[in-house]
C-alpha cells in the first residue's frame, strides 16, 4: 500500500497533528512574508505589470507541488485517490473567480495574504481581513436566495487528464510549458513597463526548468496500469482471495439489500447481452475499462464507510479482476458474488418458468438459458428477503477507510 497519505492522527494523535499542522502553518505564512505578500502594493503590481515575483512564486509552488505529487504516485508513495480534488461547480467557480479577482485589484490581497498583513498589523490587510468575515457571514444569510445557482452545473472531480483524455505526463507537461511561457511573458511586460531588467540567475533557471525535467520523466514513464498497482499491493491481498474472505454468499448479499443501515453498489461486469438477459434488481453493468474512474466515483460518496460494493460476473473470473482493479484504486469494503450470477439464479430461480439450466456452458459464461430477455423483470431477480431463510458464514466486515482528503490555501 501506498505509505501516503499519512493518517496522521493514527500516528501522531490529536495534539501532535496540530502541531504538525502549526507548523506546516508557519511555514507558509513565513514564504509569504519574506516574499513581501504581506504588502497590497506589491500584490497589486502584477496587475498593472511593475511586479511580477506574485505570478512567479504561485506559479512555481503551483508546478513544484505537481512535479513532486505526480511523480510520488508514479513511483507509488503516494495514493492519488486519496488526494482531495474540489469538485468542479463551472458557473459558480467562473463567477466567483470574478469577483475574487476584482476584489484582488482593489484591495490588493487575496484571502491568505491579508492574513499575513494582518498578522504585521498593516491597517490594510486588518480591514481586508473583518471585510472577509462580514462577506462570509452575508453569504451564510444569503446563499439559499441563489442555491440552486451556487450547486448548478456540477461536473464532479474533473482533472486536466479526465477533460483533454490525456496522460498525467502529457498535462504536467503543458502545464510546465505554459508557466515557463508565462513567466517569459511577465517578465517581457514588467521591462517594458519599468525599464529594469531581471538578473539572469542559476536558481531561477533550476526553478524554471526542474519542473518541466519532472514531467518529462512522468510523461515517458506513462501513468500506472491497473496492473502495476496491483502488483505493489498483491502480497497483503492475495490472501483474501486465497482464503475466499471476499466472496460472499447470495444470501448475504440479499440480507445486504434488505438493511438499512447499509448501501449497497452492485457492479455487473458481464457482457451486455448477458446483463439484458438477466441481472439482479439494482445491478449497474459497467465495462472493465471504466473501473478506474468508477472508483474514484465511489471514493466521493459521503457514505463511503456504510456502503458494501459487490461484484459479479456469470461465475466468479471476471468479478475477481474487477476486484483487483477496485482494490488497487484502494475503494473499501468490496465484495465478490459467490458463484456470480450463475449461483444466484441456481439459488433463487431453481423453480422459475423460462429459465432453463444450459446443455454445456464455458468459463464465465451463463450456465442457463432464457425464454425471453426480460433483465431484471424476472422473480428471481428481485426475490423477497423475508421469503427466504438461507444459511451462510457471514463475510462482510465493514472496513473503516479514510476518503479523500481536503486542503489548500483559502
Amino acid at each position: 500500500m501506498a505509505p501516503f497519505p499519512l493518517d496522521l492522527l493514527g500516528l501522531l494523535g490529536k495534539p501532535g497533528t496540530y502541531l504538525f499542522f502549526l507548523i506546516i502553518g508557519f511555514g507558509f505564512g513565513y514564504a509569504l512574508e519574506t516574499s513581501g505578500f504581506n504588502k497590497s502594493t506589491i500584490l497589486a503590481g502584477q496587475f498593472y505589470f511593475r511586479d511580477s515575483r506574485v505570478v512567479k512564486v504561485f506559479f512555481t509552488a503551483i508546478v513544484v507541488a505537481m512535479s513532486l505529487l505526480f511523480l510520488a504516485v508514479r513511483i507509488g508513495l503516494l495514493d492519488y485517490n486519496l488526494i482531495w480534488v474540489p469538485p468542479t461547480y463551472l458557473w459558480p467557480g467562473i463567477v466567483g473567480g470574478l469577483i475574487m479577482g476584482v476584489g484582488f485589484i482593489l484591495g490588493g490581497f487575496c484571502p491568505g495574504t491579508s492574513i499575513v498583513a494582518a498578522s504585521t498589523l498593516k491597517l490594510d490587510g486588518v480591514a481586508y481581513v473583518l471585510g472577509g468575515l462580514v462577506g462570509a457571514w452575508a453569504f451564510g444569510e444569503t446563499e439559499r436566495f441563489f442555491a440552486d445557482f451556487y450547486f448548478g452545473s456540477y461536473y464532479g472531480r474533473v482533472t486536466l487528464m479526465d477533460l483533454f483524455h490525456i496522460s498525467t505526463g502529457a498535462a504536467m507537461l503543458l502545464i510546465s510549458l505554459m508557466a515557463i511561457l508565462f513567466f517569459f511573458v511577465m517578465e517581457s511586460l514588467q521591462t517594458l513597463v519599468t525599464g529594469e531588467k531581471p538578473t539572469p540567475s542559476i536558481p531561477r533557471r533550476i526553478a524554471w526548468f526542474a519542473p518541466l525535467i519532472v514531467s518529462l520523466i512522468v510523461f515517458v514513464w506513462g501513468d500506472a496500469t491497473p496492473a502495476e498497482k496491483w502488483a505493489r499491493i498483491a502480497p497483503l491481498k492475495e490472501p483474501l482471495l486465497e482464503s475466499r474472505a471476499v466472496y460472499i454468499h447470495p444470501g448475504e448479499l440479499l440480507d445486504s439489500l434488505a438493511d438499512d443501515t447499509l448501501s449497497v453498489v452492485m457492479l455487473d461486469v458481464r457482457p451486455e447481452t448477458d446483463y439484458n438477459l438477466f441481472h439482479i434488481h439494482g445491478a449497474q453493468r459497467v465495462d472493465m475499462a471504466d473501473l478506474p474512474h468508477i472508483a474514484r466515483e465511489l471514493l466521493l460518496r459521503p457514505n463511503i464507510n456504510q456502503t458494501v460494493i459487490v461484484l459479479m460476473s456469470n461465475d466468479e473470473t471476471a468479478a475477481t479482476q474487477a476486484w483487483k482493479v477496485l482494490q488497487a484504486e484502494s475503494v473499501p469494503n468490496v465484495y465478490i458474488l459467490e458463484g456470480g450470477v450463475n449461483r444466484w439464479i441456481a439459488t433463487f430461480a431453481a423453480e422459475e418458468e423460462g429459465i432453463q439450466p444450459a446443455s454445456q456452458s464455458g468459463e464465465d459464461q451463463l450456465a442457463y438459458t432464457f425464454q425471453a430477455a426480460l433483465g431484471d423483470r424476472w422473480e428471481a431477480s428481485d426475490p423477497f428477503p423475508h421469503d427466504w431463510e438461507l444459511e451462510y458464514q457471514p463475510k462482510i466486515k465493514l472496513e473503516r477507510k479514510k476518503g479523500p482528503s481536503s486542503g489548500g490555501c483559502g
